[in-house]
């Protein structure tokens, strides 16, 4: 890992139960606790390159820190966000010439970004 490379994150949990179903029925992340730490559930996203932005606070960004999960459908994932205890706190608003954003919080109440990159080929036939 390079210097300065973000190498982990931590989502607190009132209800580690209730998170776990939030995050692998969403995302389908896999969690399993850490050996040695009781209530610490691991997960891992694979490998992915990735970056980030600093902004003015409630202008060009939120309020707080926040983690941006890609996900194939922003729609399909607010739809199923109410259901697994979640809300969604700004919906899909689009980025010019990128793709799409929402703002969600977990069951726990956390905010979370969502991230959909726009297609730059076609689907294929079906």
């Amino acid at each position: 890992m390079a210097h300065g490379q973000i190498t982990h994150i931590e989502f607190p949990a009132d209800d580690l139960e209730r998170a776990r179903r939030f995050y692998s029925e969403l995302f389908g992340w896999s969690l399993r606790e850490m050996e040695g730490y009781p209530g610490y559930l691991l997960f891992n996203t694979g490998s992915a390159e990735s970056g980030g932005a600093i902004g003015e606070r409630g202008k060009a960004t939120g309020e707080q820190l926040r983690v941006y999960v890609t996900v194939a459908s922003i729609d399909d994932v607010l739809r199923r966000v109410p259901e697994l205890g979640g809300s969604v706190v700004q919906p899909k608003d689009e980025i010019q010439g990128q793709g799409w954003f929402a703002v969600i919080t977990d069951s726990e109440g956390t905010e979370v970004g969502l991230y959909e990159n726009l297609r730059t080929e076609p689907l294929p036939a079906g």
